[in-house]
C-alpha cells in the first residue's frame, strides 16, 4: 500500500477522490463544457507515487491541486499535489462517452507533498506551481466553482470517506505537458505564510 506523510507519520489512504472542472479558466483552456453538477472521479491507492513521470509513448500533463487529508468525515490536514493525466487518451475516452480511469487512475498518477495541520480557515489557503522557476499555476478556494465543504457533502451523499483518504479539489488554468528533466516546485500558503514546499524532477 502506498503512503503519504502527515506530522512525520505515514498514512495509508484507501482512495483519492478528485473534483474535476472546478476552475472556470481551466474549463475554458481545455474547451470543456461548464458542468451542471459536481464532476467527481476516484484514483486508487496504487496511483500514489513519489516519482514524477514523463513518457515518450503517451504525453503526461501536470495538474496542481489543493489537497486535504480526511479524518472523521472532516478535514484533518492540508497539502498540495499533482494529478497526472494522459490528456490525449482522456480526450479519446471522453469522445466515446467512456470513463476516464485509464487516463487518470494509472500507477504513478498522483503525487503529494507532506500534509500539515491548519486552523480551518479555507479562504486563506493558496498554492503556486513553478516549473524551472517559471510560475505556471496558482489557485485558491475563492476561484473554485465548488468549495471544499460542498465537496465533502456531495461525496458523503453516496460514498464513505475513510480516515486517511485524500480529497483533490481541482486544478486552475496553466496545465501542460511534463518534459523529462524539468524541475517542479509546488508551494502551499496560508495568507503569506508558506506551509509546505515540495519539489520533483521529472523522470
Amino acid at each position: 500500500m502506498r503512503l503519504v506523510k502527515y506530522l512525520e507519520q505515514q498514512v495509508t489512504p484507501s482512495k483519492i477522490v478528485c473534483v474535476g472542472r472546478n476552475y472556470v479558466e481551466h474549463i475554458k483552456e481545455l474547451n470543456n463544457e461548464m458542468p451542471e453538477e459536481m464532476v467527481l472521479f476516484v484514483k486508487p491507492n496504487s496511483a500514489i507515487s513519489e516519482t514524477l513521470l514523463s513518457t515518450d509513448q503517451e504525453p503526461l500533463h501536470y495538474e496542481a491541486e489543493l489537497c486535504f487529508l480526511v479524518k472523521a468525515g472532516g478535514f484533518e490536514a492540508v497539502g498540495v499535489g499533482l494529478d497526472l493525466t494522459k490528456r490525449q487518451l482522456q480526450s479519446r475516452l471522453k469522445a466515446k462517452g467512456l470513463p476516464w480511469e485509464r487516463a487518470k487512475s494509472f500507477d504513478g498518477a498522483a503525487l503529494f507533498s507532506e500534509f500539515v495541520p491548519f486552523d480551518g480557515d479555507l479562504d486563506s489557503l493558496s498554492f503556486r506551481l513553478s516549473v524551472d522557476d517559471e510560475l505556471r499555476q496558482q489557485g485558491d478556494v475563492a476561484l473554485m466553482l465548488n468549495r471544499p465543504e460542498a465537496m465533502l457533502a456531495e461525496i458523503a451523499s453516496f460514498m464513505t470517506l475513510e480516515d486517511g483518504d485524500i480529497l483533490m479539489t481541482g486544478t486552475p488554468k496553466g496545465v501542460g505537458q511534463i518534459v523529462k528533466g524539468e524541475h517542479f516546485t509546488l508551494d502551499l500558503y496560508q495568507e503569506e505564510k508558506q506551509l509546505v514546499s515540495q519539489s520533483w524532477v521529472a523522470q
